[in-house]
C-alpha cells in the first residue's frame, strides 16, 4: 500500500524522561492516518504527531460515532519488535464500528499502516521487562453536519505512547447497586467512546468513599457480576478461576481469553459463567475467595485488595503464587519473547 510519509523535521524524544512515565500523556514523533468519503477509505498516510482540524459540526462532537482500540508493542532483547494478537485487535475494531453505524475498515491500512508507523518511531520502543508503546488506534466522524444520522465521512487515525509497567497501587472496588456500564442490547460489547464517559461519574462517587474503582453488575437486576472498571474481572474462589461469559454488555478482552487459555494450559479448572454477588460474598464468608483481579492491555492484571457490596466488606488475602502474579509473568513472557509462544500470539513487525 503507498503510504505518504511526512517525517517530522526534529524528534523531542531527547526531551522526555523515560524513567518516568505518566500512562498516556507523551506521544512519539508520527501519527498514522487515513480518511473515509465517497464510501471509501484512502489517503493513508503519516505525519507528525499533532493538531488536527475539525469542524465544530463534526458528527463525533454531537453524536458520539467513535471507536478505538488499545494494542502493546514490545522490543525484546535483540531490538525485534513484537505485536501480541494484532488479529482480534482489527477484529474488535470493526465489530465496535459496525455497532456504531461506521464503516470498517479493511486490514491492510490497519496492518500497513500500523508496521511503518511502528518503525519510523522505533526508537520510541524500550527494551526491558515492562517497558512498551502503548498504541491507540480509533475511528471518529469528521462530516459537518448535526442531522441526527451517520456520519458520511471519518478519520481513522493512530497515535503512539512510551509506556512503563503499569501499577495502579492497591485497588479496592465498590460492587454497583445503582448505576450500570451497560444494558441489553447497548453497546457495552463495542469499544464505544462513551462507554468509558459514562463509567466516570459513578467511579468518582466510589473514590469518595475511599475506593478506587466500581465492579459492574447487570443493568436488569444488579445480581451477576460483570466487569471490573474498564477491565475484565476474575475471580479465584478455591482453586477454581471463574469469570462472566461475554455478551454484548460486556468487552470480549484479548488479555481476558488469553488468561482463560493459559490458566487451560496450566491445569487450571476455568469456570465461564454468570457469577452472583450473594455467590461472591458467600466465598468471601467462607474463606474460599481467594482472589479478585482486572484483565486489560494496559495493565494486563491488576489485583483487586478488597471489596465493598452495601455494609458487607472484605479483604482478600496475601497469597504465594497467586494467580494474579503467575498469569501476569506467564503473559508478559509471551509478549516479550522470553518464552514459547505455542498459540501463535505473537507476531514479529
Amino acid at each position: 500500500m503507498d503510504i505518504k510519509i511526512q517525517p517530522i523535521e526534529t524528534s523531542k524524544i531527547n526531551s522526555v524522561d523515560f524513567s518516568n512515565l505518566a500512562f498516556g500523556h507523551v506521544f512519539t514523533d508520527h501519527m498514522f492516518i487515513c480518511s473515509y468519503a465517497n464510501g471509501e477509505w484512502k489517503n493513508p498516510e503519516i505525519v507528525p504527531y499533532g493538531p488536527i482540524a475539525f469542524e465544530p459540526s463534526a458528527r463525533v462532537f454531537h453524536y458520539g460515532q467513535a471507536v478505538f482500540e488499545g494494542m502493546k508493542a514490545y522490543k525484546d532483547d535483540s531490538d525485534d519488535i513484537f505485536l501480541f494478537r494484532p488479529d482480534e485487535s482489527i477484529k474488535r475494531l470493526n465489530k465496535s464500528a459496525e455497532r456504531l453505524a461506521m464503516p470498517a475498515l479493511p486490514e491492510e491500512f490497519f496492518y500497513e499502516g500500523l508496521k511503518k508507523l511502528l518503525h519510523i518511531d522505533t526508537s520510541w520502543i524500550k527494551k526491558g521487562f515492562g517497558n512498551s508503546l502503548y498504541i491507540r488506534p480509533f475511528m471518529i466522524a469528521t462530516e459537518g453536519a448535526i442531522a441526527a444520522s451517520p456520519a458520511k465521512e471519518y478519520k481513522f487515525i493512530i497515535i503512539c505512547s512510551p509506556a512503563q509497567s503499569y501499577y495502579a497501587g492497591e485497588v479496592r472496588v465498590v460492587i454497583a447497586e445503582k448505576y450500570s456500564r451497560s444494558a441489553d442490547g447497548g453497546v457495552g460489547f463495542a469499544k464505544a467512546a462513551g462507554n468509558y464517559a459514562a463509567q466516570f461519574y459513578p467511579t468518582s462517587l466510589a473514590q469518595k468513599e475511599g475506593y478506587q474503582q466500581v465492579i459492574w453488575t447487570d443493568a436488569n437486576t444488579h445480581e451477576f457480576l460483570e466487569e471490573a472498571g474498564t477491565m475484565n474481572v476474575f475471580f479465584r474462589i478455591g482453586d477454581t478461576l471463574v469469570t462472566a461469559p461475554v455478551n454484548d454488555r460486556i468487552l470480549d478482552g484479548i488479555t481476558r481469553k488469553s488468561i482463560i487459555q493459559l490458566a487451560k494450559d496450566s491445569g487450571v479448572t476455568v469456570e465461564v459463567r454468570n457469577i452472583t454477588v450473594t455467590e461472591i460474598k458467600e466465598a468471601a464468608t467462607k474463606g474460599e475467595l481467594k482472589e479478585i483481579f482486572g484483565s486489560g492491555t494496559a495493565a494486563v492484571i491488576n489485583p483487586i485488595k478488597g471489596f465493598k457490596h452495601q455494609d458487607f466488606t472484605y479483604e482478600l488475602p496475601e497469597l504465594e503464587n497467586a494467580y494474579a502474579t503467575v498469569f501476569k509473568e506467564k503473559l508478559m513472557n509471551i509478549q516479550y519473547n522470553k518464552d514459547t509462544d505455542v498459540h501463535n500470539w505473537r507476531v514479529k513487525v
